[in-house]
């Protein structure tokens, strides 16, 4: 079969412009089709039905190849893949010099940072405890400091931890990237990166005090957009681990007892123990990043990672950078529910 010439492209382009052009010479390619594959076929041959939709289909993967009738910026003809870049416990100091079980947290921002850069993720997300203990002022401006390289060339959505300062910090960062969401007291934001949908909830109780809390209103906020908003796979940040236990979130069954039934919710993203584990609970994705700044034990490594999220589940990539190196390169992929 020959397929016919497209037409004079001057003449066409002239009048009436590139796409109009692509449209008359598809519409003639598949009346080529109609009448050499799928109409004879039809009329000139017996044929049961499932020929019928064999060579049906044939045509149409024909015209896929040949670019579609609708190819140009069509969403459904692209794979969507958020890249994120995911961290926790960077436990930043106003002193450079600060360091912890032989590990330096200023340091290690400063030499993970050119490495999130080349990955030149689509944005990047820290769960907390931002500050090293007790979100100074300080800490907070060699933080930004060290974030500006990144900031240049993808937007930081942070969540507050319980080494935070809510006024500090509001003060140093007096714009944050991520739709600011208005809950009295509170720092939340949501981050729209399709295909999936971020919300980054504020868990901080007391500065430099271990538990941490949603509270009740949080929760209520986060019943009510959940219930408004579309059926996007959310992903939930915060800072605070999920066991039952005072050193944790606080509000975590209350929390659990919310989302469960809600299948938009695919996964909690967290950090708080400094260490790097993947669980589920009904069907949610449960992923305690590592920790930036230290780790508090020889087992577990120190580092950030990469994440690729798609409409249907994500490939989660480690980078070390100190601490336990055996996993670094580890790739951990996850269905969503």
């Amino acid at each position: 079969m020959r397929l016919p010439p497209p037409p004079n492209p001057k003449t066409i382009l002239a009048e009436y412009g590139f796409y109009l052009y692509i449209s008359l010479w598809q519409t003639n390619v598949l009346q080529t089709l109609e009448r050499q594959i799928i109409m004879p076929e039809i009329l000139f041959k017996s044929m049961d039905r499932r020929t019928f939709i064999r060579t049906s289909l044939a045509a149409a993967g024909t015209l896929v190849a040949l670019g579609g009738v609708n190819c140009f910026n069509s969403a459904t003809n692209q794979k969507q893949v958020a890249r994120l870049a995911l961290l926790a416990d960077t436990h930043i100091p106003a002193d450079a010099e600060n360091n912890y079980r032989g590990f330096y947290p200023y340091r290690n921002l400063q030499e993970i940072i050119p490495d999130i850069v080349s990955a030149s993720p689509d944005g990047v997300v820290i769960a907390g405890d931002l500050a090293r203990l007790t979100g100074e002022s300080g800490d907070y401006a060699n933080f930004k400091k060290l974030l500006s390289p990144l900031t240049e060339k993808a937007p930081v959505f942070m969540a507050l931890g319980n080494h935070d300062n809510r006024e500090n910090f509001l003060k140093t960062f007096e714009t944050t990237a991520g739709q600011k969401q208005a809950i009295k007291g509170k720092h939340v934001i949501v981050v729209q990166k399709a295909p999936v949908r971020l919300i980054l909830l504020d868990s901080l109780l007391f500065t430099d005090k271990v538990p941490g809390l949603l509270g009740k209103e949080q929760r209520q906020w986060l019943k009510n957009y959940l219930k408004e908003c579309d059926n996007t796979p959310t992903i939930l940040c915060f800072h605070h681990t999920l066991e039952d236990s005072d050193d944790a979130l606080l509000d975590v069954l209350r929390l659990f007892d919310l989302i469960k039934s809600i299948r938009k919710i695919k996964a909690i993203v967290y950090g708080h123990s400094h260490e790097y584990t993947f669980s589920q609970y009904e069907g949610i994705h449960l992923i305690n990043l590592p920790a930036v700044g230290y780790n508090f034990s020889d087992t577990e490594p120190v580092g950030w990672v990469e994440a690729r999220l798609t409409a249907n589940g994500g490939d989660f990539t480690l980078h070390v950078a100190g601490g336990n190196r055996d996993a670094d390169g580890r790739v951990t992929r996850l269905t969503w529910r």
